[in-house]
C-alpha cells in the first residue's frame, strides 16, 4: 500500500499496515470508478467532441486535425500543447500509414498518455517520517487536499500529524484542525498571526515525540509579494532540513482544475519560490475543461501525483495517466440504455 500512496515500502513490523497492502485490488477499482465519476463533465463536454471526430472512418483530412487542434484549446490544454499533440498524432499516423479516423483515435490517446506519463518516480525516505509540503494558491483547495491525503494515509495503517503551517488566512488553523478531527489523525496548531516556522518547529517536536510516519504541513498560498512568499517557504524549508536532513521529500503544488489556465499561471509563483516535486489536482469534478491535466504536466515539467475526484474525505485518487484519458475518452451509454 505505501507504494500506492506515494511510492515507499511498507513498513515491515506493521501488521495492519502490512494487511491494508495485501489487498490493494478494491481500492484501485474504487478509484477508477471514482476518477470516471469526477471526469463525467469533461467526457459529456468537449472530450465527447473529440472523441466524436474519431468515431467514424472517413478519411483523415486537414480540417480534422484543425478541429481537432480548436477543441482541445477550449478544453484548457492550451495553445503550445495542443498543437504539440496535433502535430505529434498527426506524425505518427503518417509514418504509420494511418488513413481513417476511427484509428487515428488510439494514437491520440496514446500520445497524450505519454505526454502525462511521470518520468520521475516518486521521492523516498531512508526512515519515517515522510514529510509532505502543501503550497499552493489560496482557494485552491489545499486544506481539504490535506484532510484528503491524511485520511488516506491513516487509512493504510499510517501515524500521520497535518501542521497548520497557513497563519496568515483567517480560520485556516480552526478549518484544518476540523478536517484532521474528522480524517482521525493528529493536528499541530498555533492561532492567526503566529510565526508558521514556529508551528513547524512544533510539529517535528511532536513528530518526534509520537514517533509519527507522516507530516504534512499546509502553508500560506497569498500571492501579493512574491519575494515574501519565496522567503518564507524557504525558512520552512531550512527549519525541517535542520531537524531531517532529506526532506521536504515532498513538495506537492496544488492546482483548482476548475481555474484553467489562469490556476496555472497563479501556480508558476510557487514554481520559482520552492522546489515543487509534484501536482495536486483539485476539484476536477467540477469542470468540463479536464484537459488542464495536460497543460500542467507540459508546462510545469512535474508529474500528477494526485486527483481530487469529490467533497468526501475518500474522493482522492493516486493519478494514473492511462486511467485518466481513458475515462476522458471511454464511451458514454445511449440514453435510455443500460
Amino acid at each position: 500500500m505505501w507504494r500506492r500512496l506515494f511510492g515507499l515500502g511498507p513498513k515491515p513490523d506493521d501488521n495492519a499496515t502490512q494487511a491494508a497492502a495485501d489487498a490493494p485490488a478494491a481500492n484501485e477499482e474504487r478509484e477508477v470508478a471514482q476518477l470516471e465519476t469526477a471526469t463525467t463533465r469533461s467526457r459529456r463536454g468537449l472530450f465527447g467532441q473529440i472523441a466524436a471526430l474519431f468515431a467514424g472512418g472517413d478519411p483523415i483530412t486537414d480540417a480534422l486535425w484543425d478541429d481537432l487542434e480548436a477543441l482541445l484549446i477550449q478544453a484548457d490544454v492550451g495553445v503550445a500543447t495542443s498543437t504539440a499533440l496535433v502535430r505529434q498524432t498527426r506524425d505518427r499516423c503518417r509514418r504509420e500509414g494511418i488513413r481513417r479516423a476511427s484509428e487515428a483515435r488510439q494514437r491520440l490517446i496514446d500520445e497524450m498518455v505519454q505526454l502525462l506519463e511521470a518520468r520521475d518516480p516518486a521521492p523516498t525516505a531512508a526512515r519515517p517520517p515522510y514529510v509532505i509540503l502543501v503550497v499552493g494558491v489560496n482557494g485552491a483547495g489545499k486544506t481539504t487536499l490535506i484532510a484528503k491525503l491524511a485520511h488516506r494515509l491513516a487509512d493504510a495503517g499510517q501515524q500521520v500529524l497535518v501542521a497548520a503551517g497557513d497563519t496568515f488566512r483567517a480560520a485556516a488553523t480552526e478549518q484544518l484542525a476540523t478536517w484532521a478531527e474528522r480524517a482521525g489523525v493528529g493536528f499541530v496548531g498555533r492561532g492567526q498571526g503566529s510565526d508558521p516556522g514556529a508551528v513547524v518547529y512544533d510539529a517535528l517536536d511532536a513528530v518526534s515525540t509520537h514517533q509519527s510516519d507522516v507530516l504534512i504541513i499546509d502553508t500560506a498560498g497569498r500571492l501579493q509579494a512574491k519575494h515574501n512568499l519565496m522567503r518564507e517557504l524557504e525558512k520552512l524549508r531550512n527549519i525541517i532540513r535542520r531537524r531531517i536532513a532529506d526532506a521536504p521529500h515532498e513538495v506537492l503544488l496544488v492546482i483548482d482544475a476548475t481555474t484553467g489556465q489562469n490556476g496555472l499561471s497563479q501556480a508558476r509563483a510557487f514554481l520559482e519560490a520552492v522546489d515543487v516535486t509534484a501536482i495536486a489536482l483539485t476539484k476536477l469534478d467540477g469542470t468540463a475543461r479536464g484537459g488542464i491535466a495536460l497543460a500542467i504536466v507540459r508546462e510545469t515539467g512535474l508529474p500528477i501525483r494526485y486527483i481530487g475526484t469529490g467533497e468526501r474525505l475518500g474522493d482522492l485518487a493516486l493519478f494514473d495517466a492511462r486511467t485518466f484519458v481513458d475515462a476522458l475518452f471511454r464511451q458514454e451509454p445511449e440514453r435510455g440504455t443500460t
